[in-house]
């Protein structure tokens, strides 16, 4: 198995369980690790023939800007399902931090895996 990463994407999110948060916008970074076979694209040097971490970046941005969250745990969920089955990867690691949601700490947040490799 291969591996496609995208490491510290930051987007905006409507994210949080307290009434404040649900009026403002934070931070979140994710790190997402993606099953792919990545021979085809090295041999065809093609981006037709890769997985393009662009466009599930991309999507990854207006999914959650579209969207409000109480949870981080929500939020992973949500985005591990969204990219197997919009760009159909069997299998996902994914991180979704919180930076500043606890005094003393840089982020706080999970990590899940889905899917099998």
């Amino acid at each position: 198995m291969d591996i496609v990463y995208i490491r510290d994407l930051r987007v905006d999110a409507r994210i949080g369980i307290w009434e404040w948060e649900q009026r403002i916008r934070q931070q979140v970074r994710i790190d997402v690790e993606l099953a792919a076979d990545v021979a085809r694209a090295a041999a065809t040097d093609r981006i037709e023939d890769a997985l393009d971490y662009k466009a599930v970046a991309k999507r990854i941005q207006s999914f959650v800007a579209e969207r409000e969250f109480g949870l981080v745990e929500t939020l992973a969920e949500e985005l591990a399902r969204l990219v197997m089955t919009e760009f159909s990867v069997p299998w996902v690691r994914l991180r979704v931090g919180k930076p500043g949601a606890v005094r003393g700490s840089a982020e706080v947040g999970v990590w899940i895996e889905r899917g099998t490799a």
